[in-house]
């Protein structure tokens, strides 16, 4: 397990690369500004998905970013 230093830095990284700096900076006052549960968000993301079909996801999701 990281340490939440760790987490923190390594979530800005994602965010910054797959946002960029505008929209990073969004997300982030979004989520600030909202009452927010990640449970529950998180629970509603992918309810129409079974295990399966976000592993199978996840792995495509993989193998694009190595390429």
């Amino acid at each position: 397990m990281i340490t939440d230093t760790e987490l923190k830095v390594k979530g800005l990284k994602v965010l910054l690369k797959e946002l960029g700096k505008v929209e990073a900076e969004r997300f982030i006052a979004l989520i600030k500004k909202e009452a927010f549960d990640y449970t529950e968000w998180q629970r509603s993301l992918w309810e129409d998905k079974d295990v399966e079909e976000l592993s199978k996801e996840a792995m495509e999701f993989r193998k694009k970013q190595k390429t």
